[in-house]
C-alpha cells in the first residue's frame, strides 16, 4: 500500500536545521518563516511596544453621524433635510446620495440623527476636529449638534458589561534628555547623515577629533531634525515621524502621519507640526495639503488643517508654479508656545494654544497682506501689506493678543519687501525695493524699527549706491551691528553698520566696507564679534574669518566645493560642509572661531550635517555682561585644562600605538604554533626534497640553425 508522502515532512526529516519550507520547491510564501527569536540582525523599533488588538475597519471610515437633531414630523422632513444638507456641506465634499436621515415607522418622526458620507476618510477626520463642532454646534435653543464616527458604534458595542481593572505597568525610569549638556569637557554634538547611516558625534575640537556618541543604520527614510532646544531628534518614516532622546537615543514618542514630508517644532518643543500633500485623483481635483499639530509629550493629535494647496499658497507662502513654501504656520516667540499663525487672503489667522482655536474666533483682517513674521522674543507680529489702488503699501507692528497696532509705516511705489527680525527681538529691519520714476529700475533702502525703545522710533538708511543689488543681510546675534552684502559684479562688497554709537545713542552708522570679496554668504557667530565671509558653490569654498571688533581678517582658508557653513551653538567652532550636492569630496571641516582647521571628516554621500542646539541661557543680560568683563579671571584655569587635554591627547596617541603593537605581537604568537605544524607537514610531504632550496621553473625558447642551402631564383 502506497501512502501519500508529504514533501515538507520529508524535508523536515532530511534537513532538520533548515527553516520551514526548505527545499524551495512547491512551497507557499507564508510557510517560509524565520526561526523563533531570529531577527536577521535587523533591529525593530516595535519590540518594546505592547501590541494592541487590531480592529478591522467596517468600510465606513468616511461616514459620520450628526446627533441631537430635532425629531421632526413627516411633513417637516424635507425642511429638516435642507438644514442637514447645509450643515453637511460645511464638513466637506458629500458623496452623491450621501445623506440619510432615518424616519421612525411607528411615530412617523425623525429619529434625531442623520448619516453623512464624505468623499474621503481624511475629510471625516478633519470634520471631527472642526472647532465649530468639537464643543457642540448650537442649532437652536434646545438642540446642540455633535458629531461622531460611524465606526465608533461597533467599538462601543464591544465594551464589556463588567469593569475589568487594568494591570499596573511597572514604572520605568526614563533617560535624562539633557544628559549631553553635562559632558565634563563641555563638548557639543552634531548629527551627520551619510549613505544609510546616521551618526551623532561629540565635537572634541581641543583634541582635534570627533567621538561617536551614537550611530544607527536605516534610522530615517528621508532626513533628521533637532528640536529647537536640542532635547530631541526627529526621524522620518513612511508611517509618520518619531522623536528620540537621552544618552542611548531611546524613542520618546511617535506620530502616525503617513508619507510625512516636512515637520516644524514649536520654539519651546511643546508641539510639532507635520505636513504632507495628496495628488489630485481626477482632472477636476487639485493638490491637497494636510497639516497636523501634535502634542510632543503625549503624542495626541490636537488639530488638522486640510484643503487645496491654493488655500495655503498665499503671498510669501506661495512658491514658483503655485508650490507651497514651508513653514506654512509660524510660531510666536517668547518662553511659552502661546500662538501660531498662517497667512490667508487679506487676513492672518492666529491660533491660540493649547486649545488650538482661532484667537478671538476671527482672523486678523489686513487688506493686501503679503507677508508676516513673529518677533523671536515675544508675541509681536510684523506684517507687510502691498499697495492696492490708492492705498499705499504698509508695514505694521501688532501686539498679540490685544491686536494693538504699536507702529506703522506707509510706503509708495514698492516693488518688494523683506522682513529681518533681530534674534533678540530688539530691532526689525525692513528691506524695501522701490520703483524709480521711470519704472525701469529699483532702489533699495532699509527701514529699521527700534522695537525696545520708547514709541518705537524708526531709522531709515540707504547704501551709498542705492541702485546696487542687495544679496544678503544679517544681524549680529548679540549686539547692535549688522552686515550687508551688496554689488552687481561677481565679487560683491560687504558693509558693516551699527545701530548705536559708543555712548549708546541711537542712529545708523557705517563702520567699514570690504570691497571686492569672493563672498555670497555671511554667517555670524552666535556670540557675535566674529563673522565668516564665505564664497560657496560657484566661489569654490573661499573662506574669510573676520573680527568685527577689531575690523581685521584673522584668517583666510579654502574648503573646496563647500556648500554650507554652520556655527556650533557656543560660537567656539564652525563647520564647513561639502554635501551630496557635489559628487566628490563630501565631508566636513571643523574650524576654530579664529579660522584654524582642527580636523576633517570625509563621508561619502553626505546628505545632512546639523549641530545640536542648546537651551537658551537662564542668566540675565547683566550677568552675561559681568562674566564677559571678568573672563580673564577664569583664563588661567581654562588654559590649564586645555594643556591637560592636549597632553592627554598625546598620551592617547602613544597608548593607541602601543596597543596596536601589542595586538600585532599577540597575533604573531598565536600563529607561531600553526606555522610550526605547517612546517612539519611540508617536511613529511616532500621528504628528501624538502631540503632542496627553493627554485623556479622557467620556459625559455632557443632558436638553432640546422641547415642552410642556397638555390638560384628563376624569374621566368
Amino acid at each position: 500500500m502506497v501512502h501519500d508522502l508529504d514533501p515538507l515532512a520529508v524535508a523536515r526529516d532530511l534537513f532538520p536545521d533548515m527553516p520551514p519550507g526548505f527545499p524551495f520547491e512547491n512551497f507557499e510564501l507564508e510557510e517560509l518563516i524565520l526561526p523563533s527569536g531570529d531577527d536577521m540582525g535587523i533591529r525593530s523599533d516595535d519590540d518594546d511596544i505592547k501590541e494592541e488588538d487590531v480592529q478591522t475597519q467596517s468600510g465606513f471610515g468616511s461616514c459620520i453621524v450628526i446627533q441631537n437633531l430635532p425629531k421632526a414630523p413627516e411633513e417637516k422632513y424635507e425642511k429638516l433635510m435642507t438644514v442637514v444638507r447645509t450643515i453637511a456641506s460645511k464638513l466637506g465634499d458629500v458623496r452623491d446620495n450621501g445623506i440619510f436621515m432615518p424616519l421612525d415607522e411607528t411615530t412617523k418622526t425623525t429619529k434625531g440623527f442623520a448619516f453623512v458620507e464624505l468623499a474621503r476618510k481624511e475629510e471625516a477626520d478633519a470634520a471631527l476636529l472642526d472647532e465649530r463642532f468639537v464643543n457642540g454646534y448650537q442649532l437652536d435653543k434646545n438642540h446642540k449638534l455633535t458629531l461622531c464616527r460611524f465606526d465608533d458604534f461597533d467599538k462601543y458595542a464591544k465594551v464589556p458589561d463588567e469593569y475589568a481593572p487594568l494591570e499596573p505597568v511597572p514604572y520605568k525610569q526614563p533617560e535624562n534628555l539633557h544628559s549631553w549638556l553635562a559632558d565634563k569637557l563641555g563638548r557639543d554634538q552634531y548629527v551627520m547623515r551619510h549613505g544609510d547611516n546616521t551618526v551623532v558625534c561629540f565635537n572634541d575640537g581641543k583634541r582635534g577629533r570627533a567621538d561617536v556618541a551614537f550611530q544607527r543604520e536605516y534610522w530615517t527614510e528621508s532626513f533628521v531634525q533637532w528640536s529647537p532646544q536640542g532635547t530631541m531628534l526627529a526621524t522620518m518614516h513612511r508611517q509618520g515621524m518619531a522623536v528620540w532622546g537621552g544618552p542611548s537615543f531611546t524613542r520618546i514618542n511617535r506620530f502616525a502621519h503617513p508619507n510625512v514630508r516636512l515637520i516644524d517644532f514649536s520654539p519651546n518643543e511643546k508641539y510639532i507640526l507635520s505636513y504632507t500633500s495628496h495628488e489630485p485623483v481626477s482632472a477636476r481635483d487639485s493638490f491637497h495639503v494636510l497639516i497636523s499639530i501634535w502634542d510632543v509629550r503625549s503624542g495626541k493629535l490636537l488639530r488638522k488643517f486640510e484643503g487645496p494647496v491654493d488655500e495655503y499658497a498665499v503671498g510669501s507662502s506661495a512658491g514658483p508654479n503655485g508650490a507651497l513654501k514651508w513653514p506654512v504656520f509660524k510660531w510666536a516667540g517668547g518662553r511659552e508656545d502661546l500662538y501660531y499663525a498662517r497667512l490667508g487672503r487679506g487676513k492672518i489667522s492666529i491660533f491660540e494654544c493649547p486649545h488650538m482655536g482661532l484667537l478671538g474666533k476671527e482672523s486678523l483682517k489686513l487688506d493686501g497682506v503679503q507677508d508676516f513674521e513673529w518677533s523671536p522674543s515675544e508675541p509681536l507680529l510684523a506684517a507687510y501689506s502691498a499697495e492696492q489702488g490708492n492705498q499705499p503699501a504698509r508695514i505694521v507692528l501688532i501686539k498679540v493678543p490685544e491686536r494693538t497696532e504699536i507702529r506703522q509705516k506707509n510706503m509708495l511705489n514698492v516693488s518688494d519687501v523683506k522682513l529681518y527680525w533681530h534674534p533678540q527681538g530688539t530691532y526689525l529691519a525692513v528691506k524695501v525695493e522701490a520703483w524709480t520714476k521711470t519704472k525701469k529700475s529699483t532702489t533699495t533702502s532699509f527701514q529699521i524699527f527700534c522695537v525696545k525703545d520708547k514709541d518705537v522710533p524708526l531709522e531709515v538708511f540707504e547704501l551709498k549706491n542705492n541702485k546696487e543689488r542687495v544679496l544678503n543681510f544679517a544681524w549680529e546675534p548679540k549686539g547692535h551691528r549688522f552686515a550687508v552684502v551688496h554689488g552687481d559684479g561677481p565679487r560683491p562688497s560687504i558693509s558693516f553698520f551699527t545701530m548705536r554709537d559708543d555712548k549708546g545713542r541711537l542712529g545708523v552708522r557705517e563702520l567699514k566696507v570690504l570691497d571686492s570679496r569672493a563672498c555670497n554668504t555671511i554667517s555670524w557667530s552666535p556670540q557675535g564679534r566674529t563673522i565668516v565671509l564665505a564664497g560657496l558653490k560657484n566661489f569654490n569654498g573661499q573662506l574669510e574669518f573676520f573680527n568685527v571688533d577689531e575690523m581685521e581678517t584673522t584668517a583666510t582658508a579654502e574648503h573646496f566645493m563647500a556648500t554650507d557653513v554652520e556655527w556650533d551653538p557656543t560660537g567656539r567652532y564652525v563647520a564647513t560642509v561639502v554635501s551630496h550636492v557635489q559628487q566628490m569630496e563630501n565631508g566636513v571641516n571643523i574650524w576654530s572661531f579664529g579660522g584654524r582647521l582642527l580636523y576633517s571628516s570625509q563621508r561619502d554621500k553626505l546628505y545632512q550635517f546639523s549641530w545640536r542646539p542648546r537651551m537658551p541661557s537662564l542668566l540675565p543680560p547683566e550677568k552675561d555682561a559681568e562674566i564677559a568683563k571678568n573672563l580673564k579671571q577664569y583664563t588661567k584655569r581654562y588654559d590649564e585644562e586645555d594643556e591637560q587635554l592636549i597632553m592627554q591627547a598625546d598620551a592617547d596617541v602613544l597608548h593607541e600605538r602601543q596597543r596596536g603593537m601589542d595586538e600585532w605581537k599577540e597575533f604573531l604568537e598565536s600563529r607561531r604554533n600553526y606555522a610550526a605544524l605547517q612546517l612539519d607537514f611540508k617536511r613529511e610531504l616532500y621528504g628528501a626534497r624538502f631540503a632542496e632550496k627553493e627554485f623556479t621553473i622557467q620556459k625559455v625558447m632557443v632558436e638553432q640553425i640546422i641547415d642552410v642551402k642556397e638555390e638560384p631564383y628563376n624569374t621566368k
